[in-house]
């Protein structure tokens, strides 16, 4: 029996509750449609169901999100999950139930900047912002590497070679993440735990990359974590100070946490 025909606008609707699930990743709207390359108030007419965009509007829309022209006919989450390797009952017991348990409490959504010690510099440090928003009762991670250890390594700076994205999972005594950039260029597996005497605003932990060993770099190090909350103008100052930073310049205590004498063992 054939589908019923949907109206136009049944599929603007489709397609403008499809792009609002898929916006939430991102702090505001004005940075979505700037990033995009959207005219603001046009986008605002695509979410609320007044318009479609054009064909190539449309192409650069799927591209963004990684998803394709069933945007306009299907619910987005059918998009994104039909190869989801955590949805598989395989490895669901095994994988799936932490990622369920990370709550606000456990680790909160919002703005967080984390400092650690360069790997492509190891005498100096590196500092960058993450944003953590919640998917149902999935969390997720993003962010961008700062441009100076892009510029210092020789690679590109445009916003899709600097991003990557995680999702997080809870065990006994902290989170962990797994980030990845476009592509599965590069990995690293996150590892943090609360800092007990800092007013739950401070995780400590380590990072390590998926490379392969070498005489010159280390693979792991320890990695700081500090909340700076939901509201992106308490991160924008934090932004504007991402990038290399020398060891005198971080906090006291932060510098305390992070162990600068003692390698990461």
């Amino acid at each position: 029996m054939p589908k019923p025909t949907r109206s136009p606008a049944e599929l603007r609707n489709m397609f403008g509750d499809n792009l609002h699930m898929l916006a939430r990743g991102y702090p505001s709207i004005s940075e979505l449609s700037r990033r995009l390359g959207i005219n603001r108030t046009q986008f605002n007419r695509y979410l609320s169901g007044e318009s479609f965009p054009r064909p190539d509007v449309l192409d650069r829309i799927c591209s963004f999100f990684e998803v394709d022209a069933r945007i306009l006919l299907e619910p987005a989450e059918n998009l994104q999950t039909h190869n989801s390797i955590l949805n598989s009952p395989f490895l669901n017991d095994f994988l799936g139930v932490g990622v369920h348990k990370v709550s606000e409490e456990i680790f909160p959504s919002g703005f967080y900047r984390f400092t650690r010690r360069s790997f492509v510099d190891d005498a100096r440090f590196i500092v960058g912002i993450v944003y953590v928003f919640r998917d149902g009762s999935v969390t997720y991670i993003k962010g961008f590497e700062p441009r100076a250890g892009m510029i210092y390594q020789g690679l590109p700076m445009d916003g899709r070679s600097r991003e990557f994205r995680g999702y997080l999972t809870s065990h006994e005594d902290g989170v962990a993440f797994v980030l990845g950039r476009r592509q599965s260029y590069t990995y690293s597996f996150n590892y943090l735990a609360r800092v007990s005497s800092a007013e739950n605003g401070l995780w400590i932990g380590y990072v390590a990359r998926s490379v392969r060993e070498s005489e010159s770099g280390d693979r792991a190090m320890r990695m700081l974590y500090e909340y700076l909350g939901p509201n992106v103008r308490h991160a924008l100052p934090a932004a504007r100070k991402s990038g290399f930073l020398e060891a005198p310049d971080i906090i006291p205590y932060h510098r305390r946490l992070l162990r600068l004498g003692d390698r990461f063992s």
